[in-house]
């Protein structure tokens, strides 16, 4: 195919007069020279490459530089940095060029992403042993965070031109880490893209199905909201408010989990949309207008006294403020409205992107930034050998939601949902939770696992005799807590273990053995310890004797026998086994020579769209794409990933379940076990009904062939009479 230079010079050109544009108002003087200059370095440093669309590659930079412009309000340094985020890593440019050419901050700036892009780029994955790296790079300046979001956007936008696992590999990480991250930055229009475009590639069919609801039912909630909004429209408008009201449908992914977690059909959801009233009020009228809105509405609307959410009086950690509160509507159907000044939704939706705009709060605004990114330096401080479980913390103080609560002096702090007494004394202090021996919750006593309520004033007992103890790891849900506990307990257990070395040594020469570092290694390998200072602890505590170190000394006097042990080659080895040449797994017949298994949590079959997952000692594991536990499979161990497709002339039975639902009719179990059996070749495993009042909800458990079997049967089942819904289920037992 010919391509056309000058053509694509002229797009490259005016797609950057549009980035131009777009930070016009935000320029001052010299700053296009900058941009210019960056614009010409990153043109010259990509001008050999394309994308796997064919485009040019400069488009992605250009288009990385715009969304920081637009989307979240970055100025010139920002805008630098993204025309030049991928020259240090990916063309002859380097990192002391940058800095010669744009100085300290920029080369900083662009230092971050490329260590970061060394740990998560377009073909790899996050591993989690680099991902506090990441965190760490990303702590140092906020705008490396930032042009991160931008690029992952891009890259999601035009996530169609990558083979389908880098599409699975690149948008499960998006899931795991991108869009929590731009949800607590306050990017809401962002986070909700990357979630929406996540579910696009991770569970296509699932995605589909609920745009398509969506377009479907979309003139019928036209017409409700008109209905709705009308008689306020006017009582606003009388009482001389300016206000925008319009009703905006949830996110596609929000549907979908919501359908997944709560086991409802579309129809059943009733808040597939939220209304939004937007008043345009001065700032000191801001919270008494806000309320007064409310007022009006509930006068004409009943509303539902527990789902009231004042988050103008005490905004969320990421800045977002909002008045929330759910009424009955018009046809018995409940509405959330939510109530929130022209400024309030400008933050709420742009977050960092908004900050410029409203000088008076962007102090505040850094300051709460500040506190966050402080917050990651915490959790940073105590090294965790076990990385995940890092990940997982850290991910559960990302994604959750938030209470507060009041010390007895009146401050008030912000903790996740579920958190503690204990968390609450970490919160003030790492000695004052350190030496915490219980709390006094609004007055009563309470123990450290007592959880929080919004608005509980916490007053924290503590005594110096107090050390932390290995339980208090079940009392407390913040990372910062976790983390503070983990470290003390280290330190416990270090002052322990050097009393147990010297009980180790004294065995050891009574049988007469060295007490070398070779032997206390080899001896730690026998008894499948993680570390010298375990086998010491555990000396101390009177846990290793004389027997233990007689048996070890026997059996290194034996021929040694191969240990399955952790370690890179060998897992490289199986991947390259089980991806042969063709890099593809195929299931089926001819992999006797392969041992692999189907996954018991989520039970694949065959016309499933699967992957095999490389474990050490159990070989490979074949799970299904929309597994519960493939994001983090595909996200943290992406490297142990392979494709995997079926075979299709392989006649086994695989055990499948479906959940039945319907009206108690008489003889429909009957009626339901005749189709099961008249369909070819399936065997019920086994069956469970219940019913109650005049419904019923049973789960069978069967051997079909494959998905088109599954589905052949599915639609027979929901002819039968009383039957109206029918879904599969992954085994539970």
């Amino acid at each position: 195919m010919q391509i056309d230079l000058e053509a694509e010079r002229k797009e490259i050109l005016n797609r950057y007069k549009l980035l131009i544009k777009a930070c016009k108002r935000r320029l001052e003087k010299g700053d296009k020279e900058i941009i210019r200059k960056a614009f010409e370095v990153a043109v010259e440093a990509h001008k050999e490459m394309r994308r796997k669309s064919g485009e040019p590659y400069i488009y992605h930079p250009i288009a990385v530089a715009q969304i920081c412009a637009e989307e979240i309000g970055l100025g010139t340094t920002g805008i630098v940095c993204a025309l030049l985020h991928d020259t240090v890593e990916d063309t002859d440019l380097t990192l002391d060029d940058v800095k010669g050419l744009f100085g300290e901050k920029v080369s900083q700036i662009i230092n971050g992403l490329t260590k970061i892009s060394e740990v998560i780029d377009n073909t790899s994955s996050i591993q989690a042993e680099n991902f506090r790296k990441v965190l760490l790079t990303m702590s140092e300046d906020i705008r490396v965070i930032l042009i991160k979001l931008a690029d992952r956007l891009h890259n999601m936008r035009t996530l169609e031109h990558m083979k389908r696992d880098k599409q699975m590999k690149i948008a499960s990480e998006t899931l795991f880490l991108y869009a929590p991250l731009a949800h607590r930055l306050g990017l809401n229009t962002i986070k909700t893209e990357l979630e929406d475009l996540g579910l696009k590639y991770t569970d296509t069919d699932g995605y589909n199905e609920v745009a398509a609801k969506l377009r479907e039912t979309e003139p019928e909630r036209k017409r409700f909201i008109q209905k709705f909004i009308e008689p306020l429209k006017e009582i606003l408008g009388e009482q001389g408010f300016k206000f925008t009201m319009y009703g905006r449908p949830k996110s596609i992914f929000s549907i979908f989990n919501k359908l997944k977690t709560k086991g409802v059909l579309f129809e059943e959801i009733y808040d597939l949309f939220a209304i939004r009233i937007v008043i345009d009020t001065p700032p000191e009228q801001e919270k008494s207008d806000c309320w007064k809105v409310y007022s009006i509405i509930t006068d004409f609307y009943h509303p539902s006294p527990d789902r009231l959410r004042d988050w103008i009086s005490t905004p969320k950690s990421n800045g977002y403020e909002s008045l929330h509160t759910t009424v009955m509507g018009p046809q018995g159907r409940w509405v959330e409205v939510q109530i929130r000044t022209v400024r309030m939704d400008d933050l709420a939706e742009n977050g960092y992107a908004a900050h410029w705009k409203y000088k008076a709060s962007a102090a505040d605004k850094e300051s709460k930034l500040e506190s966050w990114l402080l917050r990651i330096r915490e959790m940073l401080e105590n090294p965790d050998p076990n990385a995940l479980e890092f990940i997982d913390d850290f991910k559960l103080n990302l994604f959750s939601d938030e209470i507060f609560g009041f010390t007895p002096k009146g401050d008030m702090k912000t903790l996740p949902v579920g958190s503690t007494a204990l968390d609450f004394a970490f919160e003030i202090h790492t000695q004052v939770g350190e030496h915490c021996i219980g709390a006094k919750v609004n007055h009563k006593l309470v123990p450290l696992s007592y959880e929080l309520k919004s608005g509980d004033q916490v007053e924290i007992l503590t005594s110096n005799k107090q050390t932390p103890k290995e339980d208090w790891l079940h009392y407390v849900i913040t990372a910062k807590a976790k983390s503070k506990i983990k470290n003390s307990l280290k330190e416990q257990r270090k002052k322990i273990a050097e009393d147990g070395r010297e009980i180790l040594e004294r065995k050891f020469y009574k049988i007469k053995i060295d007490f070398t570092l070779q032997n206390v290694n080899d001896f730690c390998n026998y008894l499948r310890l993680p570390s010298s200072q375990e086998l010491f602890y555990r000396a101390a505590l009177g846990n290793i004797d004389v027997k233990e170190i007689k048996a070890w000394v026997r059996e290194k006097e034996q021929p040694p026998k191969p240990h399955p042990k952790k370690d890179v080659a060998k897992i490289e080895q199986l991947v390259t086994n089980a991806r042969g040449k063709s890099d593809m797994l195929v299931i089926g017949d001819d992999m006797q020579k392969l041992d692999y298994k189907l996954s018991p949590c989520c039970n694949p079959i065959p016309g499933d769209d699967v992957f095999g997952f490389i474990t050490i000692n159990e070989g490979i594991k074949i799970h299904r794409v929309n597994c519960p536990n493939a994001i983090k499979l595909l996200s943290n161990y992406a490297y142990r990933v392979v494709k995997a497709k079926w075979m299709n002339d392989a006649m086994i039975s695989f055990l499948a379940g479906i959940k039945i639902i319907g009206t108690d009719e008489l003889g429909l179990i009957n009626n339901i076990t005749k189709v099961i059996s008249n369909e070819n070749n399936v065997n019920m495993r086994s069956i469970n009904f219940d019913t109650e009042g005049e419904m019923f909800e049973g789960t069978i458990m069967i051997y079909v062939h494959d998905t088109k079997h599954l589905n052949h049967l599915i639609e027979n089942l929901k002819k039968v009479k009383g039957v109206t819904r029918i879904e599969r289920i992954d085994e539970k037992n």
